[in-house]
């Protein structure tokens, strides 16, 4: 090879060198906008789907960001196309920049031979590597931040259910604590659980619904209302007992006869129902005999009774109540002790029992002359207007009196009578104030009036 086609080939090798350089820089110029809003768009979409995502697909994510890459680098190609320069182009731009008189124009045209190759080339172009950088640097940013962000994900919902509502935990509380004492029976407890269970068997989706808060609120209330009527019951029949067992045969037939009754209601409340308390508390209350307590001992009767406390307290505390039993225990006993106070055997008249017992039922009654002394005229009399003799206080337009009376009518005769004449010459000008007037106004009216 001689030096012209050495030189030849080593110039041409430049000039491809320079265009790619230029195209290559036109088409990352292109790049960046789309790559910046593409990386922060994906870096979105990644941390939602890191988010929402039990596991996250990293394969599909790869193969999706390099689509997406290659789109967007045909699409800048595409648009960089109409600055791109060819070899031959770009040969000119060198021997501009060098400032070559055309020699390397000529030189391939064949006019004038190729100057060697300088040591030193000045292609006329340099990289600006802040602007090509940036964007680089901000999609690396926000994909780099989008991965490695720590990001809470959802529970999967293979790995158990959502928190339930609270009033179901407390429904499942009170069935498990009446199950381990048997304070009642077995067919409520399993009636409420399975009602308990369709409510848990919805979709979970649905477990705040309006629908299904309105059903929880129902069979709370229901439960509610059985455990205040068993609590009620065990109360009312343990404070009778304990009134007919201190009594020791001191008590009047009245008070007696009442504490029977409140123990065949409380007993017959105890058989109804949803709710009833174990088998062998029931039973030993239907076979008990109140008006017999005799057939049992003190120990017995203590320990039935401390049974249906212990019962009533754990109705009570499923509810959330307070102490169970001061209240109700107190009221019998001094509803016991008045009755016991008057009876005859501590000097109190027998007949008074009675009375004492009605004023407890119903209370004392109304209070006498609660407006006042009743008159014994109550009829009312004639009405009669009200006539005011002072008229210092009166106010123009005030009725002050009416009378009852005829208009006067002037009954005379009048006869023809002579129309009115003139009887003296107008004197309009002496109608004029003229002492207000000024002076050109009086000449003016002199004027006037002549």
């Amino acid at each position: 090879m001689s030096d012209q086609e050495s030189s030849a080939a080593q110039w041409r090798r430049l000039a491809r060198h320079v265009s790619t350089k230029i195209n290559m820089a036109w088409w990352l110029d292109k790049l960046a906008l789309p790559l910046v809003v593409s990386s922060l768009i994906g870096s979105c979409l990644i941390l939602m789907a890191r988010r929402e995502l039990v596991q996250f697909p990293w394969a599909k994510t790869i193969i999706i960001g390099l689509v997406l890459l290659l789109g967007m680098g045909l699409m800048a190609w595409w648009l960089a196309r109409s600055h791109f320069e060819s070899p031959d182009r770009a040969l000119v731009r060198i021997e501009a920049s060098m400032r070559m008189r055309n020699t390397l124009s000529a030189a391939k045209q064949g006019v004038t031979p190729w100057p060697n190759l300088p040591e030193t080339i000045d292609d006329g172009t340099h990289w600006r590597w802040s602007r090509l950088l940036a964007p680089l640097l901000a999609s690396v940013l926000f994909l780099g931040t989008s991965l490695f962000l720590p990001v809470s994900a959802r529970a999967d919902p293979n790995e158990g259910p959502l928190d339930e509502p609270q009033p179901w935990k407390d429904l499942q509380a009170d069935i498990e604590t009446l199950g381990e004492d048997s304070t009642v029976q077995e067919e409520y407890l399993k009636e409420l659980e399975d009602r308990l269970d369709q409510l848990r068997r919805q979709n979970e989706q649905e477990w705040y619904s309006h629908s299904s808060v309105e059903a929880t609120d129902a069979l709370r209330k229901m439960h509610g209302s059985e455990l205040e009527r068993m609590e009620r019951n065990l109360r009312k029949a343990e404070r009778a007992l304990n009134n007919l067992q201190k009594a020791d045969g001191k008590m009047s037939e009245a008070g007696k006869q009442h504490m029977l009754n409140e123990f065949e209601e409380a007993l017959q409340g105890l058989n109804q129902g949803k709710m009833k308390p174990n088998q062998g508390l029931l039973d030993q209350l239907k076979e008990l005999d109140p008006e017999n307590l005799e057939q049992l001992s003190e120990e017995q009767l203590d320990q039935l009774r401390e049974n249906m406390k212990q019962h009533a307290k754990n109705c009570q505390q499923c509810q959330g109540g307070g102490e169970p039993g001061a209240q109700g225990q107190g009221d019998g006993d001094d509803w016991l002790n008045d009755l016991l106070n008057e009876g005859p055997e501590n000097g109190g008249p027998q007949e008074k029992q009675p009375e004492a017992f009605e004023k407890r039922n119903r209370g004392p009654g109304s209070a006498p002359g609660v407006l006042g002394q009743i008159s014994p005229d109550v009829n009312s009399g004639d009405l009669e207007g009200l006539e005011s003799t002072d008229l210092s206080k009166s106010l123009p337009g005030d009725l002050l009196e009416l009378n009852t009376g005829k208009h006067e009518v002037d009954r005379s005769k009048v006869g023809p009578r002579a129309g009115g004449t003139v009887e003296g010459e107008a004197k309009g000008g002496a109608r004029v104030w003229k002492d207000s007037l000024l002076p050109s106004e009086k000449s003016a009216l002199k004027e006037f009036f002549k």
